[in-house]
């Protein structure tokens, strides 16, 4: 496997999965953090749809040092959604994102066709108590608040809540991918409350939609360089190992004329300081 140039030396990537998982992986938690800190990789951060990751994070940084391994919680209906306990246990054993719910999302079960699902509004289209709570929670933590396959209507109104409560660790999840697609405009505007854009590499391939990689350049030249974090968004057998993935992202924003400095805050410097 070939590291990471030089210039993008100690990047984090915060939006990996590995196994054990209900669906296959290329490496398993282990694995991923060797061939993660072979790669040239300072830190990852674990991602699975359906079990909290915080706890095989600590194991898998305990046997391989050399990489700075991290996890969290998505509110799937597989750890009871909105699971105000959940996440209380969670931000305890160190999880270093929340993240509002993927596969459970009534937005992700609509966009495949299917219905019912979690949202964070209740009947009367505010925030649910719940998510407040929740909300709450992370705003006495330093942990990242993800808004996963929420709709953009949905992520808005959270992150705008969530900013009244004083988070300041928020992220959009892969806002170019069709189901959560957020307009540009809508990204100026979210960019205000010092949220971070998750523009995943994973997005551009077959597996998830084959976003065309100009529309993800395109979010970078008019939302900013500062406010964006590249991720991989890989671990499936058939795409690219994650430090592989990482540098053809890279190269391929340089080739749209972005500096090396350019890269380096969006893969090294924004993605530490969310993880501080």
């Amino acid at each position: 496997m070939s590291g990471l140039p030089e210039y993008l030396r100690g990047a984090a990537d915060l939006h990996v999965h590995s196994a054990p998982d209900v669906v296959p992986r290329r490496f398993d938690d282990i694995d991923l953090a060797r061939e993660a800190a072979r790669g040239g990789l300072s830190a990852l951060l674990l991602k699975n749809h359906f079990v909290p990751t915080m706890d095989r994070a600590y194991l898998a940084g305990k046997i391989v040092p050399e990489i700075a391994v991290h996890g969290g919680i998505v509110l799937n209906d597989s750890v009871g959604g909105f699971n105000v306990a959940a996440v209380e246990v969670a931000l305890q054993l160190g999880a270093r994102e929340v993240w509002m719910p993927t596969k459970s999302a009534h937005n992700h079960k609509v966009r495949e066709g299917g219905h019912g699902g979690l949202t964070v509004f209740d009947a009367h289209g505010e925030i649910r108590h719940h998510v407040k709570e929740i909300v709450i929670l992370l705003g006495h933590s330093n942990a990242i608040l993800g808004t996963g396959h929420l709709s953009p209507e949905e992520g808005a109104a959270l992150i705008r809540y969530a900013y009244m409560q004083g988070v300041r660790r928020m992220v959009v999840t892969h806002p170019e991918w069709g189901p959560t697609f957020y307009p540009i405009e809508l990204q100026k505007d979210l960019a205000r409350y010092g949220v971070m854009f998750e523009r995943c590499f994973v997005s551009t391939t077959a597996r998830c939609g084959s976003v065309p990689m100009e529309t993800i350049v395109k979010a970078v030249s008019d939302v900013g360089v500062d406010s964006t974090v590249l991720a991989s968004g890989l671990g499936q057998p058939d795409t690219p190992p994650p430090v592989e993935g990482m540098t053809l992202f890279a190269e391929q924003i340089r080739a749209a004329g972005f500096s090396a400095d350019d890269v380096r805050r969006m893969m090294v410097v924004n993605p530490l300081h969310l993880l501080e």
